[in-house]
């Protein structure tokens, strides 16, 4: 969320960014009349209460749709190219990068006064962004209260205050970019903010209890206790099954938890920061839940989506090329070497415009084959894996019944490839392994087997038979057609 207040006039002008999935943006999403690109909107700000904002009359106004449009005016719309276009600003914005976010800077630098004689102030609710913003473009950037109750009643009153939205569009919106944002950047924001929510559990309740951190080194398992021992001087004898239970049965590591609180250094604490930690706690347990789920998902989902590719690499680091690509689609159109330094884009520019060694490997070096390789195998092992992948991407796309078969296939050929660089054992060739798997399956696409060796040769020659035959029959129905014109000619 971005404000710019001028102080002589007691103006402001809020710039909304797109949504982003847990953060502190403005969830403003809106489609146009004629298609369904979300956008960049400006609020002007043309009053408000800057002294008694903390009154509970000022607080409850921002509720009020018609006050609060009385000192909030839209001011700008700057639409995006397609989803993937409003995708790429979520994602910069979220990370606060601007230097490549030309469709930010150009919008900011159309709206926003310039020169430094303006007094213009930049609120901005994420400070990551607000620092890229101040050195790449020179406003005066600054995040306080002031800017959180204008996220506030924008993020309430967003979508009724864009008159061009119809109802239901800014759902609508969110919910299509919600598909965008794939499961696996999903789950990496997930793992980011659990472990954001972590540490300041284990900030705030270590001044309590530091001694449960050495004991519980698990993130869950930890919220769960500072949520049910809360007090650490109400532990007792009684509380031992409780903590086995939170602790997966684990009696030793519940009697050490109740011998730590019994010789304790950490402070007493109030009943209002107990019931602070306990709301963290409750976030870190329902988002680390949730991150199971969502895991849970993506798991069945590659099952289906990409059996294969699954059965190669794994679920997540297919799911991570896969994203990468766009699509199933465009990863199976892509070759091996594109393959093999996907997600590596800026090592490889970099090496070309230096001249320097090009990247060996992108996203498929998370792949257990690439830590198990010896470090001058590495590269090797990576050109094979990521032909592997490959092939099992374009058998996911374009088989009609979907299997595994193929991919744990494509998975032992790398395990014979890896014993081959380290004992010689020659590898089995890849005729024969996907031979022995369409046998196995049975009649698939109407062949029971694939031609292979003699075989193939065989159809060859039958088809250039084929062909001269074909030819011949040609020949001779010209040569009959050519005696019938003469005759008819010679008859005039």
């Amino acid at each position: 969320m971005v404000s710019i207040d001028h102080p002589t006039t007691s103006a402001s002008a809020l710039v909304l960014p797109p949504h982003s999935l847990h953060s502190a943006m403005i969830p403003l999403l809106s489609y146009a009349s004629v298609g369904s690109n979300s956008r960049y909107a400006l609020f002007e700000r043309v009053q408000g209460e800057e002294i008694g904002q903390e009154l509970e009359e000022v607080q409850k106004a921002a509720l009020d749709l018609a006050k609060f449009g009385r000192y909030m005016k839209l001011k700008s719309f700057a639409p995006f190219k397609s989803a993937a276009h409003a995708l790429e600003n979520i994602m910069d914005v979220t990370e606060g990068v601007l230097n490549v976010n030309d469709h930010l800077k150009s919008f900011l630098e159309l709206n926003m006064p310039s020169g430094k004689k303006s007094g213009a102030q930049l609120g901005v609710g994420e400070k990551t962004l607000a620092g890229s913003i101040k050195q790449l473009m020179g406003y005066d950037c600054v995040s306080n209260e002031t800017v959180t109750e204008l996220i506030r009643g924008l993020r309430l009153h967003g979508d009724k205050m864009l008159r061009q939205l119809k109802e239901g569009d800014f759902y609508r919106a969110q919910l299509g970019l919600g598909h965008s944002y794939s499961p696996i950047n999903l789950l990496d924001q997930l793992d980011k903010d659990v472990n954001t929510f972590s540490m300041r559990v284990r900030e705030w309740y270590g001044w309590h209890f530091p001694e449960l951190v050495k004991v519980v080194s698990d993130n869950l398992l930890y919220a769960r206790c500072c949520k049910f021992i809360r007090n650490k001087s109400n532990l007792t004898e009684d509380s031992i099954p409780h903590l086995e239970a939170i602790l997966n049965q684990d009696a030793a590591k519940a009697r050490q938890v109740l011998h730590a609180a019994q010789a304790s250094m950490g402070t007493d604490i109030a009943e209002i920061d107990l019931t602070n930690i306990e709301a963290f706690a409750d976030r870190v347990i329902s988002l680390t839940e949730y991150r199971a789920r969502l895991h849970a998902y993506l798991v069945s989902k590659m099952h289906q989506v990409a059996p294969n590719l699954s059965a190669l690499i794994g679920e997540m680091v297919g799911a991570r090329l896969i994203s990468h690509a766009g699509s199933l689609t465009n990863l199976c159109k892509y070759p091996a070497s594109t393959v093999q330094i996907l997600g590596a884009e800026k090592a490889l520019f970099r090496a070309l415009k230096t001249r320097g060694n090009t990247p060996k490997y992108g996203l498929i070096y998370h792949s257990t084959f690439i830590g198990r390789a010896a470090t001058k195998n590495k590269g090797r092992i990576s050109r094979i894996l990521a032909n592997k992948c490959s092939i099992a991407s374009r058998i996911d796309c374009f088989l009609e019944k979907p299997t595994s078969k193929f991919g744990e296939v494509l998975k032992a050929q790398v395990e014979e490839r890896l014993k081959f660089y380290e004992d010689g054992t020659t590898p089995r060739k890849n005729t024969e392994v996907m031979g022995a798997v369409v046998k196995e399956l049975g009649d698939l696409n109407g062949h029971d087997e694939v031609p292979t060796g003699s075989k193939r040769k065989a159809d060859d020659g039958e088809k250039k038979k084929k062909k001269k035959k074909a030819a011949e029959a040609e020949a001779e129905a010209d040569a009959e057609s050519l005696e019938k014109e003469k005759e008819e000619e010679e008859g005039c």
